[in-house]
Order: structure tokens, then sequence, then C-alpha cells
């Protein structure tokens, strides 16, 4: 029997003591298949694309290419897949001068200096090709593509990707708590899109919607009008990762943005979804640590991500370093409407609004949990006035929590999620 377990807290890893007694069932991943030779697995995957032909193929004639990359918040392995990418396009007749790379920072902060080269991965890709962040405000560099047919949202991108002739977009394929799963078209928009794209996106009407959620694509909103925005870009590729818990390739492939991502999710989906015949009155998680804890803004997707299997009534516990503090001020300012306003009088201000509050519909995303049960955190970058801020209860001990949530509920059992939203727990009553 464990009496301590390891769960993912900003750069290493937090060890909890269980109480005595204790049965923790821990929530991970089946072990995953490991690339041997990521390098070559990626030019492999660039020679053989998913519904197009391969890279070097369909670069051949380009004079303007643009990649697009994720930001600070997401671990994807960018440093081996751009120097691969380069290589082909290379190969294809395309100079390093004709290639910039965009960072997909939706209205997150750009990525700049070290953390810009911690981004690309690569000190060649960074000192020999251009890199960019993408400004969602930045008028000028925004390009007006007109609405999506099914939901009215105003398509404006970032000008570097729709000028380009070749349009190559990087992400990691992981459950999304609003998108169903990340990578592919969610690199577009939100990624490169403009402010009043972004806020659309996630007004009420779309997060409330119950297939906006984790795992999901049938139906699903957010998912549906990022294809319909891809369709106005007009061609666009995509290599698509998978990554398991250390971090470590376990997937890569190269193709139509579209039809590369099914694919990709379809064999994380394998991985991610774990089924449970029950739900747990304690909870133990994490916001998988760095780069994903870096904020409390960030930290709400690991107290979203297994919603189905916490009881009504029950008590979630996270672990998120939060070394940033809460994250934006504009969240700042959100989550002090929330506590003025409280979680009726919050929704009933943005329920008619057509744009969301920046970085407000994490608030709203909280709310999930707290009408579900009791939600504590324990995070050591959260200080002073701002922890009155988080909505939430802050502890000073993961191990007291525990101890008083079994003692309250009378139930030992405790399930421990130690990758955080990386891991979708999935209710299923008939196993």
């Amino acid at each position: 029997m464990l009496d301590t377990v390891e769960i993912r807290y900003g750069k290493s890893e937090l060890s909890v003591r269980l109480p005595k007694g204790c049965q923790p069932i821990v929530v991970r991943k089946p072990p995953m298949p490991l690339l041997g030779d990521a390098p070559e697995a990626i030019l492999k995957a660039l020679r053989t694309g998913v519904a197009c032909p391969s890279l070097q193929d369909v670069a051949k004639g380009s004079t303007r290419v643009c990649i697009v990359i994720c930001d600070i918040t997401r671990p994807v392995p960018n440093g081996p897949i751009l120097r691969g990418i380069v290589q082909e396009l290379n190969a294809a007749g395309v100079a390093n001068s004709q290639i910039t790379v965009l960072i997909a920072t939706g209205l997150h902060r750009p990525n700049l200096g070290k953390e810009m080269l911690e981004v690309v991965g690569d000190d060649w890709i960074f000192n020999n090709i251009r890199i960019e962040n993408h400004f969602a405000r930045d008028t000028p560099w925004m390009v007006d593509l007109g609405r999506t047919p099914t939901d009215g949202i105003p398509v404006v991108l970032n000008r570097h990707l729709v000028d380009a002739d070749l349009r190559i977009v990087v992400g990691l394929v992981e459950p999304h708590f609003m998108a169903g799963y990340s990578g592919g078209r969610k690199v577009v928009a939100p990624g490169v899109a403009g402010e009043e794209t972004i806020r659309t996106f996630h007004n009420y009407k779309f997060m409330a919607n119950p297939l906006a959620c984790n795992g999901n694509l049938v139906d699903n909103p957010l998912h549906r009008g990022q294809l319909e925005i891809l369709k106005l870009l007009g061609p666009t590729y995509a290599v698509n990762t998978i990554i398991d818990e250390q971090r470590q390739m376990s997937f890569v492939n190269f193709g139509d943005c579209v039809q590369s991502h099914l694919q990709s999710v379809e064999v994380v989906r394998k991985y991610a979804e774990v089924p449970f015949d029950r739900k747990f009155s304690t909870l133990i998680t994490s916001a998988a640590g760095y780069p994903l804890d870096k904020t409390y803004y960030q930290t709400v997707k690991g107290m979203v991500a297994p919603l189905q299997i916490l009881a009504d009534g029950g008590h979630m516990i996270v672990a998120s370093r939060c070394e940033e503090g809460l994250g934006s001020h504009e969240y700042r300012d959100s989550q002090a409407q929330l506590k003025r306003l409280g979680a009726e009088g919050f929704v009933d201000r943005i329920r008619q609004m057509p744009l969301a509050d920046v970085d407000g519909w994490q608030t709203h995303m909280l709310l999930r949990p707290l009408s579900i049960g009791r939600v504590s955190l324990f995070s050591e970058g959260i200080q002073g006035s701002d922890r009155e801020l988080t909505g939430v209860e802050m502890i000073s001990s993961i191990e007291k929590a525990i101890e008083e949530s079994v003692a309250s509920s009378g139930d030992k059992t405790v399930a421990v999620i130690p990758e955080g939203p990386y891991v979708i727990p999935m209710f299923r009553a008939n196993l």
C-alpha cells in the first residue's frame, strides 16, 4: 500500500504523505510507446504526409513560409521539430530568410529573451530564423477574413500567417477543457487570432455549452468554429506531437491540418482518457507542473479535468506552484469581480456579453468545480491579498487537507492524479 504519492509541482514533484489507512487510486496514462530516434521519426513524418504529399513536395515554389508554434505555456518539443521542418524546407529550395516562426501567444504575454529561446528549443533556429511573437491587439498586423458561417465568429488572424504561401502549425495534442483536444486548428485560433476573435470564442454562449468540454469534438462549438476558420484561411498543414508523462515524444505526424489532427486525437485518446466506474469524495491533483502551473490562470485547467469522477460535495485538493502568481491583470480583475458579485452575480453579468472580458473565461470555468464540491489549493507562489482572489480555499498543508477530507467523508479511498489536466478520468457507470 502506498503511503506517499508524487504529484507534479513546478519543475519537480511534490511528495505527499497519505494518512494511515488511506487507499490511493493513482490515475495516470497507461505506458505509452516512445520514439526511439525522435529526429528521425520527425523526418519520416515530414516525408509521409497525412492526406497530403510530403513537406518537400508542398513546399516547392514557396517564397514566404510561416511556422506557428505554441507559447511558453505548452511543453512542446519545438527544437527537434523546427530543425526537421527547416531541413526539409531548405531541401525544397526555401531559404532561411523566407521563413518566419510565429509564437502563438493568443492574448497571453509575449515570450522574450531566454524565454523565447526556451520556447524555440534550438540555438541554431533561434539565431538563424526570424522569430516573432503574436500580438492579438496589434491591429495593423491583423487581417479580417469575415465571419464563420455557423456562429458568426469574427475571423481576424495574424498577417504573417494569412500572407504566407505555406502555412505550418506545430502543436501538442492533449486534452483541452474547452476545445476537446488541443493542437492542430487550435494553434491558429485562438493561437494567432485577433482580440475580437478570441474574446468571441470565449463568451458565455460558447463556454456554457456542455459540449465545449474535455475530450469532445462532436458538436463542440469551439472545435466547429476553429474548423470554419481554417476553411476561410485556406490550405494549412500541421505537425502534431504527443508526449508521455515524462515529456518524451510518443508520436508525431505531419499533414493536412484537420486530418492529421484527427489522427493524433485518436492516438492520444487511448492513453489520456482513463475510465472509472466510481466517483471519489477526496481527489488530489495538480496543474501538470511547469510550464502550465506558472500561473493560477492556467491552474484552473487542472480543476476542471477530473470533474467526472468528483463526487457531489466532494473535496478536490490541487497543488500548483504559480511562480508568476494569479496571471494577467485582466484575470486578477475578473477574479475580483467574482469575489464582489458571487458566482450567480458573475454569471448574470457575462451572460449577454458578445465579447468576453480578457481572461474572464477562466473565472467562468472555475465555477464548474465550485458548483460540484469543495476546492482547496496549495501554492507557494500566491501570496498576500492575491490569496483572497483565488475563489477557492488556500491551504498550507496538503496532508492535513486529505486527513480532514477523509475523516469528513468516511471514505478512505483517495484519487490521485499526478499529471493533472493531461489525463482525463471518464466516469462510466457500467464498465
